[in-house]
């Protein structure tokens, strides 16, 4: 080997290792990017999700609230049964 070609051998090889660190670099940018797409992706599932749980819990509180309306007609219905039966007799 040559003198020039001994000298040029580190030289050589940390050309390559830079070119594969530029590489892995771009490979790493990359994936960011696809984590950044896949993170923004699950938070709007994860808003969506929150709004259907909320507007379960509303549907729920207004079940609620019907039930007891319907309870509240029901007893007045039965109140009004009694009364209308005293007046037969």
């Amino acid at each position: 080997m040559s003198p020039t070609a001994v000298e040029t051998q580190p030289i050589d090889r940390l050309e390559e290792k830079v070119r594969q660190l530029v590489g892995m670099i771009d490979a790493l940018r990359g994936e960011r990017t696809k984590a950044l797409d896949e993170v923004a992706r699950l938070q709007r599932e994860l808003d969506a999700s929150r709004a259907r749980i909320a507007e379960g819990a509303q549907a729920s509180t207004e079940v609620a609230t019907l039930r007891e309306e319907r309870e509240l007609v029901r007893n007045r219905v039965v109140q009004m049964i009694a009364q209308i039966d005293k007046l037969n007799l």
